[in-house]
Protein backbone atom coordinates (compact mmCIF):
# COMPACT_ATOMS: atom_id res chain seq x y z
CA UNK A 1 0.00 0.00 0.00
CA UNK A 2 2.97 2.31 0.46
CA UNK A 3 3.51 2.16 -3.30
CA UNK A 4 -0.02 3.48 -3.77
CA UNK A 5 0.54 6.09 -1.05
CA UNK A 6 3.69 7.35 -2.81
CA UNK A 7 1.79 7.57 -6.10
CA UNK A 8 -0.86 9.72 -4.45
CA UNK A 9 1.83 11.88 -2.82
CA UNK A 10 3.54 12.44 -6.17
CA UNK A 11 0.25 13.23 -7.91
CA UNK A 12 -0.64 15.73 -5.18
CA UNK A 13 2.68 17.54 -5.47
CA UNK A 14 2.58 17.63 -9.27
CA UNK A 15 -1.03 18.78 -9.46
CA UNK A 16 -0.66 21.51 -6.83
CA UNK A 17 2.41 22.93 -8.62
CA UNK A 18 0.78 22.69 -12.04
CA UNK A 19 -2.41 24.36 -10.84
CA UNK A 20 -0.33 27.43 -9.89
CA UNK A 21 1.75 27.42 -13.09
CA UNK A 22 -1.32 27.07 -15.33
CA UNK A 23 -2.70 30.39 -14.16
CA UNK A 24 -6.36 31.09 -13.59
CA UNK A 25 -8.29 28.91 -16.03
CA UNK A 26 -10.70 25.98 -15.97
CA UNK A 27 -7.94 23.32 -16.21
CA UNK A 28 -6.17 24.98 -13.26
CA UNK A 29 -9.27 24.81 -11.08
CA UNK A 30 -9.92 21.19 -12.09
CA UNK A 31 -6.28 20.27 -11.37
CA UNK A 32 -6.46 21.94 -7.96
CA UNK A 33 -9.68 20.07 -7.08
CA UNK A 34 -8.17 16.77 -8.17
CA UNK A 35 -5.08 17.49 -6.05
CA UNK A 36 -7.43 17.68 -3.06
CA UNK A 37 -8.89 14.29 -4.03
CA UNK A 38 -5.38 12.84 -4.20
CA UNK A 39 -4.67 14.14 -0.68
CA UNK A 40 -7.84 12.43 0.53
CA UNK A 41 -6.63 9.19 -1.09
CA UNK A 42 -3.35 9.60 0.82
CA UNK A 43 -5.34 9.89 4.06
CA UNK A 44 -7.31 6.71 3.35
CA UNK A 45 -4.19 4.77 2.41
CA UNK A 46 -2.22 6.05 5.41
CA UNK A 47 -5.08 4.94 7.66
CA UNK A 48 -4.99 1.42 6.18
CA UNK A 49 -1.19 1.26 6.45
CA UNK A 50 -1.16 2.35 10.10
CA UNK A 51 -4.04 0.01 11.04
CA UNK A 52 -1.91 -2.85 9.72
CA UNK A 53 1.14 -1.85 11.76
CA UNK A 54 3.03 0.09 9.10
CA UNK A 55 4.04 3.67 8.55
CA UNK A 56 3.34 5.75 5.43
CA UNK A 57 6.51 6.41 3.42
CA UNK A 58 6.99 10.05 2.49
CA UNK A 59 9.85 9.52 0.02
CA UNK A 60 9.10 9.90 -3.65
CA UNK A 61 10.76 9.70 -7.01
CA UNK A 62 11.93 12.74 -8.93
CA UNK A 63 8.78 14.57 -10.02
CA UNK A 64 7.86 15.01 -13.68
CA UNK A 65 5.57 18.03 -13.95
CA UNK A 66 5.15 17.71 -17.70
CA UNK A 67 6.79 21.03 -18.53
CA UNK A 68 5.51 24.56 -18.23
CA UNK A 69 2.81 24.66 -20.91
CA UNK A 70 -0.78 23.64 -20.35
CA UNK A 71 -0.89 20.93 -23.02
CA UNK A 72 2.17 19.05 -21.75
CA UNK A 73 1.00 19.36 -18.14
CA UNK A 74 -2.40 17.88 -18.97
CA UNK A 75 -0.74 15.10 -20.99
CA UNK A 76 1.51 14.26 -18.04
CA UNK A 77 -1.43 14.32 -15.65
CA UNK A 78 -3.37 11.93 -17.90
CA UNK A 79 -0.33 9.66 -17.97
CA UNK A 80 -0.08 9.82 -14.17
CA UNK A 81 -3.73 8.86 -13.74
CA UNK A 82 -3.35 6.00 -16.24
CA UNK A 83 -0.32 4.67 -14.34
CA UNK A 84 -2.29 4.85 -11.09
CA UNK A 85 -5.29 3.09 -12.61
CA UNK A 86 -3.13 0.19 -13.79
CA UNK A 87 -1.38 -0.08 -10.43
CA UNK A 88 -4.67 -0.08 -8.51
CA UNK A 89 -6.07 -2.80 -10.78
CA UNK A 90 -3.03 -4.97 -10.10
CA UNK A 91 -3.23 -4.43 -6.36
CA UNK A 92 -6.96 -5.12 -6.23
CA UNK A 93 -6.32 -8.50 -7.89
CA UNK A 94 -3.35 -9.35 -5.64
CA UNK A 95 -4.63 -8.28 -2.21
CA UNK A 96 -6.77 -10.56 -0.05
CA UNK A 97 -8.18 -8.04 2.42
CA UNK A 98 -11.77 -6.92 1.91
CA UNK A 99 -11.32 -3.53 3.57
CA UNK A 100 -8.22 -2.67 1.54
CA UNK A 101 -9.77 -3.88 -1.71
CA UNK A 102 -12.89 -1.81 -1.03
CA UNK A 103 -10.86 1.36 -0.52
CA UNK A 104 -8.68 0.66 -3.57
CA UNK A 105 -11.77 0.13 -5.74
CA UNK A 106 -13.18 3.46 -4.57
CA UNK A 107 -9.88 5.21 -5.34
CA UNK A 108 -9.73 3.45 -8.73
CA UNK A 109 -13.15 4.84 -9.66
CA UNK A 110 -12.02 8.35 -8.73
CA UNK A 111 -8.77 8.00 -10.71
CA UNK A 112 -10.79 7.05 -13.80
CA UNK A 113 -12.91 10.18 -13.32
CA UNK A 114 -9.77 12.30 -12.90
CA UNK A 115 -8.32 10.96 -16.15
CA UNK A 116 -11.59 11.73 -17.92
CA UNK A 117 -11.59 15.32 -16.56
CA UNK A 118 -8.01 15.90 -17.73
CA UNK A 119 -8.75 14.37 -21.15
CA UNK A 120 -11.76 16.66 -21.57
CA UNK A 121 -9.59 19.73 -20.83
CA UNK A 122 -6.93 18.54 -23.26
CA UNK A 123 -9.54 18.00 -26.00
CA UNK A 124 -10.84 21.53 -25.43
CA UNK A 125 -7.39 22.87 -26.26
CA UNK A 126 -7.52 21.29 -29.71
CA UNK A 127 -10.98 22.61 -30.58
Amino acid sequence: MNEDFIGELEATLIYVRNAFVMGQCDPSRVTENIAVDEMRHMWWLADLIVKRGGKPVMEHRELDFGGDDLRSQLERQIESETEGIELYKQHIEAIDDAEVVGVLKHILDEEKRHRKEFKMRLEQLTE
